[in-house]
C-alpha cells in the first residue's frame, strides 16, 4: 500500500470521502486520511472511480442524507454499500 492518500475525508461524521488519485481502480486497498485531525483508515475501493468523486464510507440507506465536510450535501435517491462510488446515479442535492 502506498503512503499516499487515495482518499480524503474531512470530518469523522462524514459518510463520503472524495478519491484524490488518477484511475483509482476496483479492489485498491486505499490510505484514506481524515483532514480533521490527520488520522487514517484503510478502505477497499469496490468500483473504479474518478478523481474527484465520492465513496461511501459505511453501507448507506436511501433516503439518507449525504455528509461530508460534516455538512448536510444531498440526499440518497440509491442504497450505496461501503467501498462503492458515490455520484449522480445515487445522490442528488436538496436544492433542486
Amino acid at each position: 500500500m502506498s503512503n499516499i492518500p487515495q482518499l480524503l475525508v474531512h470530518d469523522h461524521e462524514d459518510n463520503v470521502g472524495v478519491v484524490v488519485v488518477e484511475d483509482l481502480k476496483a479492489g485498491t486497498e486505499m490510505l484514506c486520511v481524515v483532514t480533521h485531525d490527520n488520522s487514517s483508515f484503510k478502505l477497499v475501493a469496490n468500483d473504479d472511480v474518478p478523481i474527484g468523486h465520492k465513496i461511501a464510507l459505511k453501507d448507506i440507506a436511501e433516503g439518507d442524507t449525504a455528509i461530508k465536510y460534516g455538512e448536510d450535501i444531498g440526499k440518497f435517491v440509491g442504497a450505496v454499500k461501503k467501498g462503492h462510488h458515490v455520484h449522480t446515479m445515487n445522490l442528488k442535492t436538496k436544492r433542486w
